[in-house]
């Protein structure tokens, strides 16, 4: 099977290719698994983390890709409820150890032995993968295969973000950051809180436009201040500088939820972080972390109800890394998807 394999950590600014075309033997699905033919896969910034290792994947080389969509080609000997030629998503979670306290709690994203698709087993950067019938979720049949590809990660992890943030209707709602992740929250909050207004704070003024295309009432560059105090921020960003711009704009008793799993190397910027100014009157910072299984099928009921369709730009799997490096340079516009053939 064709795969975009990573062979080693480096930087992106000195190796434009860190993904190798490569044949790999199709994988056999053991007694609980299933493989799947993978018709898309979306592209996230995380994978920009691994390849440049703030979080290293478990061993190399490795396949990357954790927004897969694809049709079950097989299945194991003891798989019990999926069928062959279901069609299916995988998420960020690839498994989970579902005895410790975390996972008996619904809170597998915290789990010691969480493992990560495309980083701690082998992704969807490939033609086929292997993954156990638990941590698989049926698609909605009126979302393609393309539009599919994003919600599975920027989709339910900024629903999570949304949840987390504890957003009431008619509080404002800042978005620092807009990627795949912030366009497809902003669609759901139209949806689910109409009288939430959403300012969206952005690097480039092409982002602050798509942001007001669907819906923001203000946009403008990360180190401006919105006309109002915002009640609830989600941060999406790799840098500390917007998180320190993003408590400024915070209401008292506000929360900004970061969406991110790892932040880039600009620590200076934490210097300019005033006690007064940023963190004073109750306000609060919560991380967001991982995503649970809870929040796929949730997430993926209300893109049904929704009938939520990212803005994509596509990619045959061997332009991986050109799609990689456009989101590494902040060329966004909604979500980056590999169609696979």
């Amino acid at each position: 099977m064709k795969a975009m394999v990573l062979k080693k950590i480096c930087n992106l600014k000195d190796n434009q290719f860190p993904l190798e075309l490569m044949e790999l033997p199709v994988p056999v699905p053991d007694e609980h698994e299933i493989l799947l033919k993978v018709s898309t896969c979306g592209v996230c910034h995380t994978e920009l983390d691994e390849i440049e290792g703030r979080t290293s994947p478990e061993s190399l080389p490795m396949v990357l890709g954790h927004q897969v969509v694809g049709q079950v080609e097989a299945i194991g000997s003891k798989v019990s409820v999926v069928k062959t030629g279901d069609r299916v998503g995988v998420a960020w979670i690839f498994s989970a150890c579902e005895v410790c306290k975390f996972c008996l709690e619904g809170m597998e994203n915290l789990c010691q032995a969480f493992k990560a698709t495309g980083r701690d087993a082998f992704g969807g950067y490939a033609q086929f993968m292997t993954v156990s019938e638990k941590f698989v979720y049926p698609l909605p049949h009126t979302i393609s295969d393309v539009h599919a590809a994003p919600l599975l990660c920027a989709g339910a992890i900024g629903y999570r973000s949304l949840r987390l943030t504890g957003l009431q209707d008619g509080q404002r709602l800042g978005l620092t950051g807009f990627g795949a992740s912030g366009h497809l929250v902003l669609k759901m909050v139209r949806h689910r809180f109409p009288n939430s207004a959403v300012f969206v704070f952005a690097r480039s003024a092409e982002e602050q436009a798509f942001a007001k295309e669907l819906g923001a009432v203000w946009a403008g560059h990360t180190n401006e201040r919105a006309p109002f105090k915002l009640d609830c921020i989600i941060d999406t960003t790799p840098a500390w500088k917007p998180v320190v711009e993003a408590l400024a704009n915070l209401e008292s008793g506000g929360r900004l939820v970061i969406n991110a799993i790892r932040k880039e190397g600009d620590r200076e910027s934490l210097l300019a972080l005033d006690y007064p100014e940023h963190l004073w009157l109750e306000k609060e910072i919560k991380s967001v972390a991982n995503i649970t299984r809870l929040d796929v099928i949730e997430f993926l009921s209300l893109a049904a109800e929704m009938n939520l369709q990212p803005e994509v730009q596509l990619f045959p799997l061997e332009q991986a890394n050109e799609a990689l490096i456009e989101l590494k340079t902040g060329k966004i516009r909604g979500a980056k998807v590999l169609v696979i053939d």
